[in-house]
């Protein structure tokens, strides 16, 4: 590309020597003959503009042989020229070119370019610039005529990252890149060479994994549906039995999140039925049983209850449960789900399904515009508590700790779950299960209420023994295992024990995730 660029510079000035020979010529030829009336520099430019532009006033004329070869040539030359002048503004106006002329003017602005438009890309667009109105939003590609021109500013520039990033010049905020198909960057030629760009890039996948290089993170958005259903439809304390009908990428993030983030207390007992094929969820997660009570229900601790067959016979249950889950991956399926349970069964608890379609009197959840948020998707929330509650917890240890940017993936998870229980300790604290959004008002509040609550004995402890179940049903989900010493390698650590049998210094760890209610305010 850059030699390209170098070809066409050598030929541009070129072409200007040419001309500026031409006017020499055509000046020397003219200026001494008493007829004429090109006599200066000027006048010779004046001439070939008049010429060239085939405008013809008729001022100036050559009179001389040269002046006259000289005048042909131009006038030979004029056609071309404008023809050539016409082409490149008709090409710079429906190509790139106008679009990256614009985007120039906006290098101070935060820049979020998208690899596609589709849905999802649409959906977040949107709720970007419904944040942060003052932001550019770029599509990689070029808009046809079936697409419907979308209700906010945007341009389609059909150019590369790379191109976008260079064309920033690095003034204002990182460029911020998304591929929002699923697995796009495995593919996508506009993903090469992404980690090499000063960018924050974000791509959506199947897969588990969340980091890739220092600057390309993954997301799911499973477990971005997951994330918001519990956030809007939290736990109740009242509810005992919940029912989760769909086991599939849906179903199982819902039931991962309730397993790290549902404590609400240390006498809950909820039973969870989960309808769908368990085997590979089972085979990973080997260590549940320390944690859960696995196939029966149990008056003391939560329950993980897989049934193999179908729900439908199971009558009673459902008349019982103090809520179902209706997310099924394929959408239509979740739909004859709920019609049947609506018509065939006495429901008596809530019916939650997972569907894009928003009819009244349907309590639904997963749309596109709860998932792909930016929020949701870039975690900048859940991220900044995550590297806060790390640094209280630096702070409050005697023994050596790492820094945020030290820490493994898994460690990374760990901090990440211990901010997404945030709004749970929130509720507990203010004896509120209605709260659905964190605010800092909030947090202020149940800070206040933290400081002067456990100030007795045994609700400060009742405190830290919430925040030990959720930290063992971390551990424990990943397959770590009790050991007398610390081992990374062998997943094995000397917390994951009942609370009564930690230290003193052990039980005051668990008050980092409390205390960091105070930093968010």
């Amino acid at each position: 590309m850059k030699r390209k660029n170098k070809i066409y510079l050598c030929i541009t000035i070129l072409l200007i020597v040419i001309y500026i020979l031409l006017l020499t010529l055509l000046y020397l030829s003219e200026y001494n003959d008493s007829n004429a009336t090109i006599r200066s520099f000027s006048d010779a430019f004046w001439y070939s503009l008049v010429t060239f532009t085939t405008v013809g006033y008729g001022d100036l004329t050559p009179v001389t042989p040269l002046g006259h070869a000289i005048g042909i040539i131009f006038l030979l030359l004029s056609a071309g020229i404008m023809v050539t002048l016409f082409g490149a503004v008709v090409s710079f106006v429906t190509s790139e070119g106008l679009p990256l002329f614009l985007l120039g003017f906006k290098r101070k602005k935060n820049w979020y370019y998208f690899a596609d438009y589709g849905i999802e890309s649409n959906t977040l667009a949107k709720n970007v610039y419904k944040e942060t109105p003052d932001t550019v939003i770029i599509f990689g590609e070029k808009k046809n005529e079936q697409m419907e021109y979308p209700d906010y500013p945007c341009l389609f520039i059909n150019v590369s990252p790379a191109r976008i990033v260079e064309h920033k010049k690095n003034i204002g905020t990182k460029c911020k890149i998304f591929f929002m198909k699923e697995n796009d960057i495995d593919v996508n030629i506009r993903a090469a060479g992404l980690h090499k760009l000063p960018v924050e890039a974000y791509a959506r996948t199947t897969s588990r994994q969340d980091y890739l290089s220092g600057n390309i993170k993954f997301f799911h958005s499973y477990d971005c549906c997951a994330r918001q259903y519990w956030r809007s439809k939290p736990l109740c304390s009242y509810e005992n039995i919940i029912v989760i009908i769909g086991f599939e990428n849906y179903g199982r993030c819902i039931l991962e999140r309730a397993i790290l983030t549902n404590i609400i207390s240390i006498n809950q007992h909820v039973a969870y039925h989960i309808f769908g094929n368990s085997k590979e969820f089972l085979a990973m997660h080997t260590h549940l049983d320390e944690t859960f009570s696995l196939g029966d229900q149990s008056k003391t601790t939560d329950a993980l209850i897989f049934h193999d067959d179908c729900w439908t016979i199971h009558h009673t249950l459902m008349e019982q449960a103090d809520r179902i889950i209706i997310c099924n991956d394929n959408e239509p399926e979740g739909w004859d789900i709920f019609r049947q349970l609506t018509k065939y069964y006495k429901i008596k608890g809530h019916i939650h399904l997972r569907s894009n379609w928003k009819t009244p009197g349907v309590s639904y959840f997963g749309t596109n515009e709860e998932i792909y948020t930016p929020n949701q998707i870039m975690r900048t929330t859940l991220n900044k508590a995550a590297i806060t509650i790390n640094e209280i917890f630096c702070q409050s240890v005697s023994y050596p700790t790492l820094t945020w940017d030290e820490l493994d993936d898994f460690h990374r998870e760990s901090k990440i779950s211990a901010a997404d229980h945030l709004l749970m300790k929130i509720r507990i604290l203010l004896k509120d299960e209605t709260i659905t959004d964190f605010t800092p008002e909030l947090a202020k509040k149940a800070y206040k209420e933290y400081c002067e609550t456990k100030k007795r004995t045994s609700v400060e402890d009742m405190y830290r023994q919430i925040d030990h179940m959720r930290w063992l049903r971390f551990y424990t989900f990943y397959n770590w295992s009790y050991g007398i010493i610390r081992d990374d390698t062998e997943r094995q650590h000397p917390m994951l024990c009942p609370y009564k049998e930690l230290t003193l210094a052990q039980k005051q760890e668990r008050d980092a995730a409390w205390e960091l209610l105070d930093r968010l305010n």
